[in-house]
C-alpha cells in the first residue's frame, strides 16, 4: 500500500502480512509513516495506491465489516471527560449496537481486567494519565476485537503502569487476539512482540522476531564509550574492521567478546581519552538506530 500527501509519499509500497494470534510491532522514527499505515488499516485513510486487506476483506470496500472486528487505541485519548469510565464504556457500547445486558456484562469484565473498578464512577477529568490510558484501551476492547491496533499505547506512562498494561496485552494475545503495536520504547517491543517490522521513509527496512533481528544484524555484545568525536576515527583504525555506531561523543562498538574488545581498546594509543560507559548485551534499540539513523558502518 502507498499513501501520498501533496505528491510526497508518507507510506511507500508498504507490504506487510501479519498472521493471526501474534503481537506484531511496527517501529520507526517520527515521520516514518507508522500512524498513516495504521489509519489505512482501520479505514480512516484510503491508500493512494494498492489495497489493504484485513480478515481477507478490502477495507476500502467493506469498512463497516472490518471495523466491527477491530479495536483501536489512538495516540491521543478520545474520552468524554465529564463522564465516568463506566459511562464512557456504556456510550461506546451503544455505538457498537450492543444490547444493554451485553454492555453491562462487558463493562464489568473490562473494569476488572484493566483494574479500573476503584475509579469507575469518577469523572474522567479527575483521573490520572495512567487511568485514562487504561480506559482508552478498555474502550477498544469493548467489542471483543479480533485485531487490536495500539498506536503508542504507553507513551508518557510511569514504569509501573507500563508493566501493568504489558501484562494485560500478554493476556489478550494468549486469549487469541492479534495485536498490532507501534511504540518508541524498544524494550516494550522487545518484550511484547513476536514479530516486527522496522520502517524508515515509508518502507520496511527489516523484519523478524526481535532476537533474530539482533542476532542477524549485529554482534551479541555492545561496548559503549565516551570519546571526543574527533578521535573516533583513530581508535577505529587501531581496532580494525569493527562494526560500530556513533552519536556525538558516544561510540558504541559491537563484538562477540566485549571483554576482549575492551582490552584492545585500552591498548590502543588513541584511546587515552576514552571513558567506559557500559558493557551490555546488544538490544533492539541498537538495531533500530543502526537501520534508521545512527551512523553505523562496517570498518574497512
Amino acid at each position: 500500500m502507498c499513501k501520498r500527501f501533496g505528491g510526497k509519499p508518507a507510506v511507500a509500497d508498504l507490504d506487510l502480512e501479519v498472521p493471526a494470534g501474534v503481537c506484531f510491532g511496527l517501529l520507526g522514527p517520527n515521520g516514518a509513516g507508522k500512524t498513516t499505515a495504521l489509519k489505512m488499516i482501520y479505514g480512516s485513510a484510503l491508500p493512494s495506491a494498492g489495497r489493504v486487506l484485513v480478515f481477507g476483506m478490502d477495507v476500502a470496500r467493506e469498512p463497516r465489516a472490518v471495523r466491527r472486528r477491530l479495536g483501536v487505541t489512538l495516540q491521543e485519548n478520545a474520552l468524554i471527560e465529564a463522564l465516568s469510565p463506566r459511562d464512557n464504556l456504556r456510550v461506546f457500547g451503544r455505538y457498537h449496537l450492543m444490547s444493554e445486558p451485553a454492555i453491562e456484562q462487558r463493562i464489568g469484565e473490562l473494569l476488572e481486567f484493566l483494574e479500573l473498578r476503584s475509579h469507575a464512577d469518577l469523572p474522567v477529568q479527575a483521573l490520572s494519565g495512567g487511568f485514562q490510558r487504561r480506559l482508552s484501551i478498555a474502550l477498544s476492547l469493548l467489542n471483543r476485537p479480533e485485531l487490536l491496533i495500539l498506536d503508542e499505547p504507553t507513551t508518557g506512562l510511569d514504569p509501573a503502569v507500563r508493566l501493568s498494561l504489558w501484562e494485560r496485552l500478554r493476556a489478550l494475545r494468549a486469549g487469541g487476539a492479534t495485536i498490532l503495536l507501534t511504540t518508541h520504547y524498544m524494550d516494550e517491543a522487545e518484550r511484547l512482540c513476536d514479530d516486527l517490522a522496522i520502517v524508515a521513509h515509508g518502507k520496511v527496512v527489516a523484519r523478524g522476531a526481535p532476537r533474530e533481528l539482533i542476532a542477524s544484524l549485529l554482534a551479541p555484545q555492545a561496548l559503549e564509550l565516551e570519546l571526543p568525536a574527533a578521535r573516533h576515527g583513530a581508535l577505529l583504525n587501531n581496532l580494525h574492521s569493527l562494526r560500530h555506531a556513533a552519536s556525538g561523543d558516544r561510540l558504541t562498538l559491537y563484538a562477540k567478546d566485549a571483554a576482549a574488545l575492551l582490552d584492545a581498546v585500552r591498548r590502543a594509543e588513541s584511546a587515552d581519552a576514552a571513558e567506559l560507559v557500559s558493557v551490555r548485551p546488544t538490544n533492539l534499540e541498537d538495531v533500530f538506530l543502526a537501520l534508521t539513523g545512527a551512523h553505523l558502518s562496517d570498518g574497512d
